[in-house]
């Protein structure tokens, strides 16, 4: 049973949003178009990043608990991991967009902002040997100041606040993989490529690693999710 763990940590982490994407008052099952389209787009870029640094020894998986297919270097549970903690992002902020307000976010948007890339950026250069913390730190801050200064988008506060609503989903998630509540972990990190810090077992780069990669899922599929309201309207 041990092998099913990582596709168990999927499948449980997108099962719920799934079921209740169907609901008539979330109707979210409309937009399964749109979400594969972005998150096919998102996940090429991440399983190339994913994939070098397996090659190079940044980080490794724990065959024990995959079923031992792979793609190239990877378990074929970690290309489903770049479907499913999207499905499951993308689905909360859908809902809590359509049923709850944020506009008091825009009031605090640009300083947040300002301080995670500072804070970032600064963090990168000081940990600059450190492979996995200079990538993670340098990309997350680039993609927050091209998704504010030349795509413009309107939402990207709100789809900061929002993933660290989603923060506890992450600890779960995120913690099992890394080795929380299990004998050993699921992904294991090389201690010269990273800070060192960790939130329970969970490297702190991996947070900001989900945040871009949670943020370039949005940006495509609020793309693509207009195109399809479009189609309705047209219907």
């Amino acid at each position: 049973m041990m092998q099913f763990t990582y596709l168990l940590i999927n499948f449980s982490a997108v099962f719920i949003c799934f079921i209740f994407s169907f609901h008539h008052k979330i109707k979210f099952n409309r937009y399964f178009r749109a979400f594969i389209l972005s998150s096919l787009f998102v996940a090429m870029f991440f399983v190339v990043w994913d994939m070098i640094f397996t090659a190079n020894g940044v980080w490794w998986f724990s065959h024990q608990y995959t079923l031992g297919l792979l793609v190239y270097n990877l378990p074929i549970e970690e290309i489903l991991f770049f479907i499913c903690i999207p499905f499951a992002c993308i689905f909360t902020y859908f809902c809590l967009d359509k049923f709850f307000e944020f506009k008091w976010v825009k009031k605090i948007e640009n300083p947040l902002l300002h301080i995670i890339t500072f804070a970032l950026l600064a963090l990168a250069i000081y940990f600059y040997e450190q492979l996995y913390t200079f990538t993670a730190f340098v990309t997350c801050a680039l993609s927050i100041l091209v998704l504010k200064y030349l795509l413009k988008v309107d939402w990207l506060g709100k789809g900061v606040i929002i993933y660290v609503i989603l923060s506890p989903g992450f600890l779960l998630v995120n913690g099992l993989l890394t080795g929380t509540g299990l004998p050993s972990p699921v992904v294991n990190y090389n201690p010269d490529e990273f800070m060192g810090f960790r939130i329970l077992t969970i490297p702190v780069e991996d947070f900001f690693y989900g945040l871009e990669m949670i943020l370039w899922n949005l940006f495509f599929f609020l793309k693509f999710k207009k195109y399809e309201q479009n189609k309705y309207i047209l219907v």
